[in-house]
């Protein structure tokens, strides 16, 4: 089984697959003065064709650090944001024809408050709980896009990727 290491969240690193705000103590453009400050557009969802965003909740808990399924939407981006602790996440870059990009998964940990948001067309799937049993996790996508525009690959054996440095109870 191939391996990947864990990386914190950069800019330069990230940004093949998307973009990301610290949403918890914002250092961004602010309208406004205590006791109400506005920071405004800190970042943006693209819905594709569609013009509803449906807020969901993903509670995932402590699992083996095992990467064995990835999914990818081809028309939209998807926001995701850990409310109550750290999360790991995989992608690997957008493919042609479906190929999946299993040899090029990349795994980042997102600080809780952090709002991060895949491109269309990268390869992701539920977080990983890290450091805590489980993470309620803020996911963002245009409605009903977990039914309409969602592949998911359950990958084979041989293709399955470990996630090194990841704390097991």
């Amino acid at each position: 089984m191939m391996e990947v290491n864990i990386e914190e969240l950069g800019m330069e690193s990230f940004r093949p697959f998307g973009s990301f705000a610290t949403m918890i103590d914002p250092d961004s453009i602010c309208i406004g003065a205590k006791p109400v400050e506005f920071f405004r557009d800190m970042i943006t969802l693209n819905l594709g064709q569609n013009s509803i965003v449906s807020f969901s909740i993903c509670r995932v808990e402590k699992r083996e650090p095992v990467i064995d399924t990835t999914e990818h939407h081809s028309h939209c981006s998807e926001g995701i944001m850990p409310i109550d602790g750290d999360v790991l996440i995989h992608v690997a870059p957008a493919t042609p024809n479906g190929e999946t990009p299993y040899d090029r998964i990349r795994v980042f940990r997102v600080p809780r408050g952090t709002m991060v948001v895949l491109n269309p067309g990268v390869w992701h799937h539920a977080p990983f709980a890290y450091g805590s049993q489980y993470v309620n996790t803020l996911i963002a996508l245009p409605e009903r896009a977990y039914a309409n525009d969602c592949s998911v690959v359950t990958l084979e054996k041989t293709q399955h990727v470990g996630i090194r440095q990841y704390p097991m109870p």
